[in-house]
């Protein structure tokens, strides 16, 4: 070690004196993210099965989410707004999904509904046009309520099209209602539940590996998408500065337009898998599916593209841990503490000092 080196603190030293400067508030804070820790731990030890088992539920959970929250972290990225649309496009997915495997289309049979005594070569077709149909209506809803709600709006006060945003939850809401009705409705199971895993120490099941693998591959997608083709450079430029990036012969207009229509088709890919998943979807899970992204998108830090998966990812372990280990009424309860925590030290979440879609430090 040179002399330059031990002269300088070490991290440890640094977060040391960092907890010793804050309030004591972060004090308090530090200290109640310390006992979450300690306790987890203690359960790993007690039953470690058990403990890999939720860890593993949370994380498949938390992929679900991490494709939800990239909508609203591209949105924010390119123009700073909120989509609250975006979660009930995401169960708008979950309906075309469900009426895709129906067999169903404006009243027409269209073909035989593929259910759970189906082939699996029909099954896997059959979930595969799903996710392709619901991804290609959502990213055009996506384009369209931007075209026809947040266009017009683009150079007024921010709290107009916030406004608008809202409505336009409830115009999609109520298409959710008048769809299918206020009642749960069931989805097909296509996907075994049956463990993968030899013995009953650790469950990881068909279904949890049917997520991640298709997950995956689409945040892999979409990275690609972002950060070497043209289009996704010309979003990197308008997220930057519009107006240099209009000077220099990009479509902004276009290069927004895209975003909603990426954001959406994430959705309804994400609205098809709950819908497998859970065995079940309503008109309103896009509220509350869409709060828990929105959460992870900030717990992360909100436009950053990382930041949104690890957020649905860590708010996916959360919510299994705690349903596990404390109970299900304190699930909501412990999601927000923790974002609370978190945002105490770091106010633009964990990674919002990176540039989102800009991909490098601002």
């Amino acid at each position: 070690m040179t002399t330059g080196e031990a002269a300088k603190p070490s991290r440890f030293g640094a977060a040391l004196q960092s907890i010793r400067s804050s309030s004591w508030q972060s004090r308090i804070a530090f200290v109640l993210m310390a006992v979450l820790l300690v306790a987890l731990l203690s359960q790993a030890v007690q039953d470690p099965g058990q403990f890999i088992s939720q860890l593993l539920i949370g994380i498949t959970n938390g992929s679900i989410l991490a494709l939800i929250a990239l909508g609203y972290t591209l949105v924010y990225g390119i123009i700073e707004l909120i989509n609250f649309a975006h979660g009930d496009n995401f169960m708008i997915g979950s309906f075309v999904g469900l009426t895709v495997l129906s067999g169903t289309f404006f009243g027409l049979n269209a073909f035989a509904p593929i259910g759970g005594d189906a082939g699996f070569l029909i099954k896997a077709a059959g979930v595969l046009f799903a996710i392709v149909v619901a991804m290609v209506v959502c990213g055009l809803l996506g384009m369209g309520i931007e075209r026809a709600a947040y266009k017009p709006l683009r150079n007024s006060p921010r709290l107009a099209v916030l406004i608008t945003a809202i409505g336009m939850s409830f115009v999609l809401q109520n298409v959710g209602l008048i769809w299918k009705g206020p009642a749960q409705v069931p989805f097909p199971s296509l996907i075994s539940n049956a463990n993968i895993l030899p013995g009953d120490a650790i469950v990881f099941r068909w279904l949890d590996l049917f997520v991640i693998a298709l997950t995956v591959p689409l945040l892999l997608g979409l990275s690609y998408f972002i950060r070497s083709t043209r289009q996704g450079k010309a979003m990197r430029a308008v997220a930057q500065d519009k107006e240099a990036a209009s000077m220099v012969g990009i479509n902004v207009n276009r290069t927004i337009s895209i975003t909603f229509l990426l954001g959406g088709a994430l959705a309804g890919a994400s609205g098809v898998m709950f819908g497998l998943f859970n065995g079940t979807t309503v008109f309103n899970v896009g509220f509350t599916q869409g709060l828990f992204a929105f959460t992870a998108a900030v717990l992360g830090g909100i436009g950053n593209l990382t930041g949104a998966v690890v957020g649905g990812i860590l708010i996916g372990v959360i919510a299994a841990m705690t349903d596990q280990y404390v109970g299900v009424r304190w699930t909501e309860i412990m999601i927000f503490t923790v974002l609370i925590l978190v945002l105490v030290f770091r106010p633009r979440g964990l990674l919002g000092d990176r540039s989102a879609v800009q991909g490098g430090a601002e």
